[in-house]
């Protein structure tokens, strides 16, 4: 037996990818085979995580924050973000080392 389970959410305005957009419009579709509910809602939540619904949901939360759940949540996106700044400036270094061992020897 093939049921689907459909949730339909309304398009949210600051999204520029187009077809992020066109999919919130359609909403997530999932075919369930065989009655297996379980492996449908799997399926669903990771298909929410790829997308970054997941996210938005979390980033929209209606309740109260606590100064300390705050303080937490700065401190980890300051980690990312130092992190990922770390990442890049040491790729760029790896790159620019690249660029000029091959420009030494004449690799192209």
């Amino acid at each position: 037996m093939h049921t689907r389970i459909s949730s339909i959410s309304r398009p949210t305005v600051g999204l520029t990818n187009r077809s992020s957009d066109l999919q919130q419009w359609r909403g997530i579709r999932v075919k369930i085979l065989n009655n297996n509910l379980e492996r449908g809602l799997t399926f669903m939540q990771r298909i929410m995580q790829s997308n970054g619904i997941e996210r938005m949901i979390k980033n929209e939360q209606l309740y109260h924050i606590k100064n300390s759940e705050k303080r937490i949540l700065a401190r980890k996106n300051l980690e990312r973000r130092l992190k990922s700044q770390d990442l890049a400036r040491k790729l760029k270094s790896i790159l620019v080392k690249k660029i000029r061992y091959e420009a030494t020897f004449g690799y192209d």
